[in-house]
């Protein structure tokens, strides 16, 4: 029953209320992205698969700019990570406009990160099980080391929240990722600014 049913509507409660609650903040961090990302917008919008594959649009803060070199590429992602962006992603601050996929539907508050579609097809039969449910702002892999942890890891994380998922699991995930997000824990990866991409399984 709680997750055919209740999960959606606490989701759908609690992420109004966040909404309502922070709007003064959100306000503020709008404002102060549009003069740091030098004209590259405030939010960050990407065609992600949800449940059972749906691709849908998640918002974000956009947390880098949009710099290129005289080739016309994109500056790495350190390069183009800006002090503001650096600040909103180490207190996830950028996650907060996912709260209105969250209200769509298309997210939940808790469950497996949606990843990049081109993923979809890199997936084994285990690994594909994440999308069973919708995908979460933050989950079971982002309170056991989020950026840091190998992709075989948080794939297995992943599936077993898919198979042991209920109100005091989210419930515990959800404490866990205030108090992570407190310490400002796993935000990059051991080599990069981001995580690094996944690109199958003979290659992890």
């Amino acid at each position: 029953m709680y997750r055919s049913f209740f999960k959606r509507v606490i989701d759908f409660v609690i992420a109004l209320s966040i909404l309502l609650l922070f709007s003064p903040l959100l306000l503020i961090i709008i404002i102060w992205l549009h003069f740091a990302n030098k004209g590259a917008g405030v939010f960050f919008r990407q065609e992600r698969p949800g449940k059972n594959g749906r691709i849908f649009e998640v918002i974000k803060f956009k947390s880098m700019t949009d710099e290129r070199d005289r080739q016309g590429y994109l500056l790495p992602d350190e390069d183009r990570l800006t002090r503001v962006g650096k600040l909103i992603r180490s207190t996830s601050l950028d996650e907060l406009p996912q709260l209105i996929n969250v209200l769509k539907g298309d997210m939940s508050l808790v469950g497996p990160r949606p990843l990049l579609v081109q993923y979809l097809p890199l997936y084994n039969q285990i690994q594909a099980r994440r999308h069973e449910v919708r995908p979460g702002i933050t989950g079971w892999a982002q309170v056991n080391g989020r950026n840091t942890i190998s992709w075989q890891q948080r794939f297995e994380y992943d599936v077993w929240y898919v198979e042991h998922i209920s109100f005091y699991f989210d419930l515990k995930i959800f404490f866990l990722t205030i108090k992570k997000t407190l310490a400002r824990e796993g935000i990059n990866s051991q080599t990069s600014a981001t995580m690094e991409d996944f690109v199958g399984n003979d290659n992890r």
